[in-house]
């Protein structure tokens, strides 16, 4: 039956409405994953609002405020933990991401976009960042940690 409102169909009866879903950009989920990890954001552009990691992620901050409230007289960087770890997990999932590869992407996030993903030179340049970052973050807060369990902060 043709449908004989002020909307007419754009596919004629005979031929079937193909449903493409959108097309997920692999070098711009791990340019979130670099930039904004900390906060989830990349989570939220591959796997929408009801990701679980997504919360998590987000709910770091809360919980800082909440070390803050809670722990006024404590380090600084044992009230942002919750957020320090945050950040070196989106560091982590930068460079899973960036480093899968496209075929493995296109049947995980794109199966019905009907395009097939391209990672040129950009995606190489963030993957660099994320490890020179990631690494040095890992190696700053395991320092201060150590720091501030055994010397009670000495250093600094």
């Amino acid at each position: 039956m043709r449908n004989t409102g002020c909307f007419p169909d754009l596919a004629p009866d005979n031929m079937a409405v193909s449903t493409l879903s959108s097309h997920t950009n692999k070098t711009f989920a791990t340019l979130l994953a670099f930039l904004l990890g900390g906060l989830g954001l990349h989570r939220l552009y591959l796997r929408g609002a009801k990701d679980t990691w997504l919360w998590l992620h987000l709910g770091s901050v809360p919980a800082c405020g909440l070390l803050l409230a809670l722990f006024p007289q404590a380090d600084w960087f044992y009230q942002s933990l919750p957020l320090i770890l945050s950040i070196l997990l989106g560091f982590l999932q930068a460079l899973v991401l960036g480093l899968m590869p496209d075929e493995k992407w296109d049947a995980r996030f794109n199966p019905a976009s009907g395009r097939a993903s391209d990672s040129n030179w950009p995606l190489a340049l963030i993957l660099v960042a994320a490890l020179m970052l990631g690494a040095g973050g890992l190696i700053l807060t395991i320092s201060r940690l150590f720091d501030l369990l055994y010397t009670g902060g000495a250093y600094g």
